[in-house]
């Protein structure tokens, strides 16, 4: 799974970037302030989340 294009992000941003765009999107998926179908929005929020918690471990980010 490739976490980067699921945050929308290159692999060479800062920590602080990798944030910032986990928070946009969260807002963009979240399924209680999406409009969007319930289901679609969950998925895309879990996704996103697995892809922030991945990527803001600093082991995993040093080692990529």
């Amino acid at each position: 799974m490739d976490y980067y294009k699921i945050l929308e992000i290159n692999r060479d941003v800062s920590a602080s970037d990798v944030a910032k765009a986990y928070n946009k999107l969260a807002l963009k998926w979240h399924p209680k302030l999406s409009k969007e179908d319930y289901n679609t929005t969950y998925h895309h929020f879990c996704l996103i989340s697995e892809a922030y918690e991945v990527l803001s471990d600093r082991n995993y980010y040093l080692s990529t």
